[in-house]
């Protein structure tokens, strides 16, 4: 599983009933039968969350179908890698329409009513990338730095109404990092800045989310906690 499946399947465990969102997820997918097995309800829609449209009806069928909304959990994201001067304007577009835009929407309708029922979670995810930078991703580094700072003013804006918003930032083994932590070229580098010496597994990312969805955490907001075996300690 991805991070967003193992997220989802965390979340079902801990008690929480889902609207599992994607541009590509179905009935059929072992993340849906996870969390039905957990004995949560579970609904699936197809959304482009670069859609401000797609996002509002999301969030409309989801209070339809769930009755109210708690958590938000910002995890869309793509990769279109190019070193800057090569970079298309359809690569720069692409990695910011749904990594920043696209987490800004799917905040923006969520934050409606959980301001009405004074709570609610939300949790971004950012990158080692959109904090120190990286090579050859310029688009996805602006878009997971704009993400951050986004997420602390959000968390600003929202405070008086109940509602937090912080960020995560893991380096975990996805499919979108597989390059990267499979490359003998490139692995190396990475597993050197990492005090830890090793990967994330997407569900080790799964206890720090669920207790920013938790009673627990009510009184921390505009936070990023790293994920990444120490590589950066902001």
């Amino acid at each position: 599983m991805g991070i967003g499946e193992s997220i989802a399947a965390g979340l079902a465990e801990a008690g929480a009933d889902l609207m599992l969102v994607s541009r590509r997820i179905s009935e059929n997918d072992e993340v849906v039968k996870a969390c039905r097995e957990a004995g949560r309800r579970v609904e699936v829609m197809q959304v482009d969350v670069a859609n401000r449209a797609q996002v509002k009806e999301m969030v409309e069928r989801t209070l339809a179908v769930l009755g109210r909304v708690d958590i938000l959990f910002n995890n869309a994201g793509i990769s279109k890698p190019a070193m800057l001067w090569n970079m298309t304007d359809e690569q720069w577009d692409d990695v910011i329409s749904v990594n920043l835009k696209g987490t800004f929407n799917c905040i923006a309708e969520v934050a409606k009513p959980m301001m009405e029922q004074k709570s609610g979670s939300i949790i971004n995810v950012t990158s080692s990338a959109g904090v120190l930078g990286t090579i050859g991703q310029v688009n996805y580094t602006a878009a997971k730095g704009g993400v951050l700072a986004m997420s602390r003013s959000c968390a600003k804006e929202l405070a008086k109404y109940g509602v937090t918003v912080n960020t995560i930032a893991p380096m975990a083994e996805t499919e979108m990092t597989k390059k990267i932590m499979t490359d003998p070229k490139i692995a190396p580098t990475y597993l050197a800045r990492i005090p830890m010496g090793r990967f994330c597994k997407p569900d080790e990312i799964v206890p720090a989310v669920v207790f920013l969805c938790s009673d627990g955490s009510r009184y921390i907001t505009g936070q990023l906690i790293c994920i990444d075996g120490g590589m950066v300690m902001p």
